[in-house]
């Protein structure tokens, strides 16, 4: 789920990129100090996954050369073929001009190092959740810890699980978990199904389509996550074009943004056991939570680039 947007005006049209003549680029550090000339001549804006246009420029040119993020220093001064840089250039091409996430032009994404497939089906994730995984929840006996033994946890449930991505992170994290995840999209949990199946956890995850609680009965969990949609209606008015290019109702959380959040933790009480707990994203709503449910003693979140984004609740505090 996308965090809250930044009112930004729509500027003129794209503009057209010169031409390139036959060896001006060489080496992959061109084409990256190219491609951050013309992404900031176009005044793109950068969200999904790369949060700068230097990092956005790598991530894409590691892409088109089937390299992992980390191997960009060692080959930055490699030169390139003349069909890897036709690639290369027309990747760019297409970030100027469609203005679509990096992320669905090579249909991939990291999250905690992780690859994942993504295209127009799914928002590109970006969620601090992940991040909160590996600081709050690894039984380290830290006065931070929310579980205190992640082998202890049994069922997790991640409620509007898009591409899947946290889902994977917490089989990942909680190793005997099963976990539920479900989305409302058809198309999100078709992509959902393509990552849980490369990592190889079927028999770990159960993908359901629904809304919210619906499809699961009375079943409890150890731990909710979500991520839901929680821009509101003057954020929804003012995204970039880039998420505009995701699905709108992984957005869209109403009037105020808390439309579905407010059903998560009406619901919540009922799908989690006694010593269990719920985290969600909300972006820069936290004032608005804080407003709107004054009795519940929420625990704000902060990640290295995020502060009070993130909030924590345990079930015998939701009651």
């Amino acid at each position: 789920m996308a965090r809250a947007t930044r009112k930004t005006p729509r500027g003129p049209a794209a503009p057209k990129l010169a031409k390139v003549g036959p060896g001006e680029l060489v080496t992959l550090i061109d084409f990256v100090r190219y491609a951050v000339s013309r992404f900031n001549e176009a005044k793109l804006a950068f969200a999904h996954g790369t949060t700068d246009p230097v990092a956005e420029a790598a991530f894409l040119v590691c892409e088109a050369l089937h390299l992992h993020p980390d191997q960009f220093e060692i080959f930055a001064h490699a030169r390139l073929t003349s069909a890897e840089g036709k690639t290369l250039l027309d990747l760019i091409h297409q970030r100027v001009t469609t203005r679509k996430p990096a992320a669905y032009l090579v249909n991939k994404v990291y999250m905690r190092g992780l690859p994942f497939y993504v295209d127009e089906r799914v928002i590109v994730p970006r969620s601090f959740i992940g991040e909160l995984l590996d600081s709050h929840f690894g039984g380290d006996g830290d006065a931070g810890s929310l579980i205190d033994d992640p082998t202890a946890v049994e069922r997790v449930l991640d409620l509007c699980t898009g591409s899947g991505c946290l889902a994977i992170l917490a089989a990942h994290h909680f190793p005997n978990a099963t976990i539920d995840a479900v989305d409302i999209s058809k198309g999100a949990v078709e992509v959902a199904a393509r990552n849980v199946r490369e990592y190889g956890l079927d028999d770990r995850i159960s993908l359901h389509r629904g809304d919210l609680f619906t499809p699961l009965g009375d079943n409890k969990y150890d731990l909710i996550i979500t991520n839901p949609p929680y821009v509101d209606a003057e954020g929804m008015a003012a995204l970039p074009p880039e998420c505009r290019a995701e699905p709108k109702l992984a957005f869209d959380g109403g009037a105020d943004g808390l439309d579905v959040v407010r059903r998560i933790l009406r619901d919540a009480p009922d799908h989690l056991t006694p010593d269990g707990g719920l985290i969600c994203e909300i972006g820069r709503g936290r004032e608005l939570v804080d407003e709107a449910f004054p009795e519940l003693p929420l625990l704000w979140l902060d990640t290295e680039e995020s502060e009070g984004e993130v909030f924590w609740i345990a079930a015998a505090d939701l009651g």
